[in-house]
This record gives structure tokens, sequence and C-alpha cells, in this order.
């Protein structure tokens, strides 16, 4: 019987020391995983003519990714010049993400 006892506290004891190391895990900060994009300029903001320009420093090709304020992906495409065509989302607010190269970005888009 003091055998199960010795087992069974044992267990306990390593249990808590896994959950306590998890715990400091957590509260650490995390890294940045990607690095922000130089000289990015997203206008204008609000949209109201159906098209948005996005310029960096470095004027690369961007991936472009649009979400609704629900999370749900409405738009993905890849730019290689400023404009960005919106016309076909109705309004409201977004969320744009934009990748170029392993720099990204994400911003508050409202389409009037």
């Amino acid at each position: 019987m003091a055998k199960n006892y010795f087992y069974i506290s044992t267990v306990l004891v390593l249990l808590f020391s896994l959950n306590g190391s998890a715990q400091e895990i957590k509260q650490q900060p995390r890294m940045q995983e990607n690095a922000t994009i130089e000289g990015l300029s997203l206008y204008p903001n609000p949209v109201s003519n159906g098209k948005v320009y996005i310029s960096t420093k470095n004027e690369l090709d961007k991936e472009i990714i649009i979400f609704d304020v629900l999370g749900k992906k409405v738009l993905q495409t890849m730019i290689s010049s400023k404009e960005l065509n919106v016309s076909n989302l109705s309004s409201g607010v977004y969320i744009i993400k934009i990748n170029e190269r392993e720099a990204s970005a994400t911003r508050k888009l409202i389409i009037r």
C-alpha cells in the first residue's frame, strides 16, 4: 500500500512540475516572426473610388490578402504595381495583410 502512495505522489509531482514549466513558456514574449515592411503607405483610406494604392520603399511584388471583420478571406492576389482594385468589395471595414518577400504588415481598410 505504501508503494502505491509513493508512485501516486511521484506522478503528481511530475505532472505539477510539467504544468509549471508550461506556464513559464507561455509567459515568455514571442519573437517577431516576420519583419515589418519598410516605408509602407496605404492610401486612400477610406476608399471611395474602388482603388487603393500600396507603396513601399522596395516596391517589390506583394501578396495581398483581405479579410472581413469575421475573419473570412474575401480577396487574395499578387500585385506588381501600386494599384489594387477593390471595387468588387462591399462597403465596410476589412483587414488587409500585405506580404513583401519575408516582411509583412497588417492594416485596417475601410471601403465606403
